[in-house]
């Protein structure tokens, strides 16, 4: 990927994060965004949706459950690794 595009996935988790929280929501789920089927790399996206929510979750000190969807056994398994 890109580094625009990197910076356009981040941002697309922070937005998702910022309407959850200004709708007093308090869980949310993402799905594997731009992964696999995509023609992109598995690793890099979860690498980013992960930082990204873990940066945003810290900054807003938020109580807020995120839950990462997943369609195949290998993004189980990064996931999983970058969740530990």
């Amino acid at each position: 990927m890109l580094a625009l595009h990197r910076k356009e996935l981040a941002s697309c988790y922070r937005s998702c994060l910022d309407l959850a929280s200004a709708n007093d929501l308090h869980s949310i789920a993402f799905c594997c965004i731009s992964t696999g089927v995509f023609g992109f790399p598995q690793e890099e996206p979860a690498r980013i949706a992960v930082r990204t929510v873990r940066e945003w979750l810290d900054e807003h000190e938020a109580n807020m459950i995120v839950v990462f969807n997943v369609f195949m056994q290998k993004d189980e398994s990064i996931y999983g690794d970058l969740l530990a």
